[in-house]
Parts: C-alpha cells; sequence; structure tokens
C-alpha cells in the first residue's frame, strides 16, 4: 500500500511540474474538447465535472492572466468542437459565403471562450492555489456567474450550460429547486469536491471528507429527482405534432407553397380525434394575412367543428407599427397569437454586430432577417381548454423566459425549424435543452420540429416520444395538464447567479481588506 501511494505522489509530482508549460495548455484544449461528451447526443455526464476538474488542477500553479489564457483554450475548444454547426446554419442553409461564416462561426467562438476565462482568471486571483475556498467556494461560483452573464449579455448564448449536461444525472434533481444555474454550481462545486479527495498532497482526513461530501451531495440531488413538486390539473388527453420535413431550400420556394400547405392541412386531418394539433415553427411560408381567408379560416372552421384546437408557427405582419414577427397562432376555440420574443443572432437578430456584418447579412436578404420581438408580457395562448407556456425556436434555451407562463400554464410548447442544423449534433443539444426546460417548471413539453426531433417529453424532463428525423410524420401521444409550481418557477434563475455574486463580493472585500492591513 505504502508503495502504491509513493508511485501515485510521484506520477502526480512529474504531471505538475509539466503543468506549467505548453504541455498544460494543451491538456487544457483537449479537456474544453471533451467537454463537448458530456452533452447530447453522448450523455457522458460526468466529463461535465472531470473536466472542470482537470482545468481547476492545471491553472493551480499560475497568475491570473496565465489562468484567464488557459480558461480561454479551454473554452475555444469547447465551443468549437460544440457548435461547429453554426458553419451550417450559415453557410449551408443561409447562404452566407464560406469565409464570412468562418469567420462568424470563429468570432462567437472566441467571445464564448472569453467567459471562461474570466472565471479561470476570478479563481486565480481570489485565492491561494491548494486552498479549499478556491476550490470549493471561489471556482464555482465564478464559473456560474460567468455562465450566467453568457446567458443574456450580446443577447445571451446558453447553448453548453454545465447544467444542461446532467438532465440524465442524479444531479437532475436540483433543476425544480434552483434552475439549470443551480445545476451548473453543483457541478462544479463537484469538480472541486473531487479534485479535494484525489490531491495526493492533502491530508487523508480531509481528502475522505471532501470525498463525503460529494456522495452526499449527489445522494440529495438523486433524492430530489423523486419528488413531484407540480400535480395533475385535469385528465390526460391526445396531442398530434405534425412534422412536415421540408427540405430548407425548399421552404420558401413559390413551386412549393400550395404543396406545403396541402401536406399539413392532409395530415391534421387525420387526427382530428386529438384534442390538439401542432405544427412546426414557421409551417406556412406566408404571412397569416396573405392565407387567412383562403386557408386559415376553413381550417378553423373544420377544427372548431371536431373540437381540435390548432397551434401552428407562422409569420405575421402589424401594418400600425410596420413590424414582422415570427410567431405562433391557435386555431379553434379561443383565437390568439404569441410572437417570438428572444430573437436568434445572425440569424434574426443582427444590432449587436458590428455594422460591416450587419450590412453583409441584411444584403442577403434571409428569410427571418426583418423580425421584430415581441413584447415581454404577451398573454398566454389557450389550447385544448389549457393556458399553453409557448416558445419559439432556441427561446427554450432561456428559462427564465418560460418560467414567465408559469404557474398558470398548464404544459409547455416549443415549435422549431431544426433544419437550419443540418444532420449535426445540434439537434439532440437543442432536445437535451428543451428537456431541462420541462424538468425546471414540472410541465409536459410539446416539441414539434420542421425537420429535427419532435418529442413529447415529461414533467420529470424524461423523452416519453420521438418521431423519427428527417421524416414527413406525425407523433400522437397522451399528455397530462399539471399545476402548481416548482421551486426554480418560483425563483427563476436568480439564487445561483445571486449567490455566485455574493460569495465573489467575499472575496473581493477579504482581499481589499488584507491588502489594507
Amino acid at each position: 500500500m505504502n508503495a502504491a501511494l509513493r508511485e501515485i505522489r510521484r506520477v502526480y509530482t512529474v504531471a505538475a511540474a509539466l503543468r506549467t508549460g505548453i504541455y498544460g495548455d494543451l491538456a487544457a484544449a483537449s479537456l474544453g474538447g471533451l467537454l463537448v461528451l458530456a452533452f447530447a447526443p453522448y450523455g457522458c455526464y460526468l466529463l461535465a465535472v472531470l473536466a472542470p476538474a482537470g482545468l481547476l488542477w492545471l491553472i493551480a500553479p499560475l497568475s491570473w492572466r496565465r489562468a484567464a489564457l488557459r480558461g480561454f483554450l479551454f473554452g475555444a475548444a469547447e465551443f468549437l468542437c460544440g457548435v461547429h454547426w453554426i458553419y451550417i446554419s450559415l453557410h449551408g442553409m443561409g447562404g452566407v459565403s464560406a469565409p464570412v461564416a468562418s469567420l462568424m462561426l470563429l468570432m462567437l467562438v472566441a467571445v464564448m471562450a472569453c467567459y471562461s476565462a474570466a472565471a479561470c482568471g476570478l479563481t486565480a486571483a481570489g485565492a491561494p492555489a491548494a486552498s479549499w475556498r478556491r476550490r470549493l467556494l471561489l471556482f464555482p461560483a465564478a464559473w456560474t456567474l460567468m455562465e450566467w452573464v453568457r446567458g443574456w449579455f450580446l443577447t445571451g448564448f446558453p447553448w453548453l450550460n454545465l447544467g444542461y449536461s446532467q438532465v440524465d444525472s442524479p444531479l437532475r434533481g436540483y433543476a425544480p429547486v434552483w434552475g439549470v444555474y443551480g445545476v451548473t454550481f453543483c457541478v462544479v462545486l463537484s469538480a472541486g469536491l473531487l479534485l479535494c479527495a484525489a490531491d495526493p498532497s492533502g491530508a487523508l482526513r480531509k481528502r475522505a471528507a471532501a470525498l463525503g461530501a460529494l456522495l452526499i451531495l449527489w445522494v440529495i440531488g438523486a433524492s430530489f429527482a423523486t419528488i413531484h413538486w407540480t400535480h395533475a390539473v385535469g385528465a390526460p388527453f391526445r396531442v398530434s405534432l405534425v412534422q412536415g420535413n421540408i427540405a430548407q431550400d425548399d421552404k420558401w420556394q413559390p413551386e412549393y407553397f400550395e404543396p406545403t400547405l396541402d401536406m399539413y392541412r392532409n395530415l391534421t386531418e387525420q387526427h382530428w380525434d386529438s384534442r390538439l394539433v401542432i405544427w412546426p415553427e414557421a409551417a406556412v411560408p406566408a404571412y397569416e394575412d396573405e392565407v387567412k381567408l383562403s386557408y386559415l379560416d376553413p381550417l378553423e372552421a373544420e377544427a372548431q367543428k371536431h373540437g381540435t384546437d390548432i397551434l401552428l408557427g407562422i409569420p405575421t405582419y402589424d401594418p400600425a407599427g410596420d413590424h414582422y414577427y415570427n410567431s405562433v397562432i391557435s386555431l379553434g376555440k379561443n383565437d390568439g397569437e404569441y410572437h417570438k420574443r428572444h430573437l436568434v443572432p445572425f440569424g434574426e437578430n443582427f444590432e449587436f454586430l458590428p455594422a460591416w456584418i450587419r450590412s453583409l447579412l441584411r444584403s442577403m436578404d434571409l428569410p427571418y432577417s426583418s423580425f421584430t420581438p415581441g413584447a415581454t408580457d404577451q398573454p398566454l395562448l389557450e389550447a385544448a381548454g389549457y393556458p399553453v407556456g409557448v416558445s419559439i425556436c432556441y427561446e427554450d434555451a432561456y428559462g427564465n423566459e418560460i418560467m414567465r407562463a408559469l404557474p398558470q400554464a398548464a404544459f409547455l410548447v416549443n415549435v422549431s425549424n431544426d433544419g437550419w442544423f443540418g444532420d449535426s449534433i445540434a439537434l439532440p443539444q437543442h432536445l437535451e435543452i428543451a428537456r431541462m426546460g420541462a424538468l425546471e417548471a414540472g410541465r409536459y413539453l410539446l416539441r414539434t420540429t420542421n425537420t429535427g426531433i419532435t418529442a413529447i417529453v415529461d414533467a420529470g424532463g424524461h423523452v416519453v416520444s420521438t418521431a423519427p428525423v428527417g421524416e414527413e410524420s406525425v407523433l400522437s401521444g397522451d399528455i397530462e395538464p399539471r399545476g402548481g409550481a416548482t421551486p426554480a418557477s418560483l425563483w427563476g434563475d436568480a439564487p445561483a447567479p445571486g449567490l455566485s455574486f455574493l460569495m465573489l463580493a467575499g472575496f473581493a472585500w477579504r482581499r481589499r481588506r488584507k491588502a489594507d492591513t
């Protein structure tokens, strides 16, 4: 046993000596790339703990500047590997030239990497390298706060938040309690505890205590996952989700207009036994006023005859304000409209980009490039006799905005057009994000895509059923309307970032006080 411990310490010493140079930089980048495997479709959720633990160890002996650089390398590799599909969206689907699409992808990667750089820089500057305060307080707080800032700054891009990777792990139980950022905090805290437990230079008693705390953290998460935070408010009813599978290149071509409308109507008519039928984002390739009399009104009359409500994605126009919206409208017993509030960077929202890129993108006349964001206080749509929390496309990644529909909404609906992503890892990544939203809210989620992963997700974030990817199909099933509120739906995403900010402020105050004495 003693010989084994001596060998472990020897290997640790050699590795520690190598981590200060270029080998450490390469290791940080490698860990960032490996972190992508923690997310869908791979699902190796333990890597979300192991990769940050390795990064925390790699920055231990460094100044805050060198630690920030290593954090940048980690983040750059993570996002280059994890969101490379943005190039497909811009070039392959959006018609942006290859050089400009590549430049925009690299710009996004560089900006995203700055957040992990900031987290590592703050960590290295705030506490001694081997202290438990750095590992268990400062690093989790800095990382969580930076993820939260990334979720809203420059319109926000919360993709690859660590919390999303845990939708199938024991830590998922913390999501209904304090949201996805709370799960992130628990993930990074686990990384710090693991590093404390694995550090051969630490005292055996402290290492055992760290291991015990790690096990308790995960056991509590697993126990929370067994709690039903919400309750049924009505009998289950049948829904049908229509997946049109219209090729992105064909969607706006005039010759496909009538066939598209006929296809959606025919698929819907086969499912009048459902109380609710949902079509995907921009399923109708025309503005509402252009097809209202000839298509939507007859469809609504037929739906009312069968007691079925329809939610469908369609662009709308407000002549009073000369505004164009990416919308979902309801047809049936209660008419209504929801206008997308959070527009997609690059595709729908150019305002945060440099002027020359804005001009270039507008000159390409992308189909969604003229939309106006909807108001934040829109009334909920009603469908199948219940209020519904509706989101469009990647709005489902902004849990705090989804929570605005709660506790009134009995279930959630997300319509999307993941055809923009091609056949890439973005499809399962997006479903993973949507599942976390259902788990946070304690509500069923009906996710309808043009082509992507159309799915029914239960109130625990589990996938009940999916439609085949890349095929014209209709996914039908039963869902249960639910009421009540999870703690996360009452508090929003404030607790974890708020706690993280207070912790960082405490470290800053403590450091300044030491400097003054």
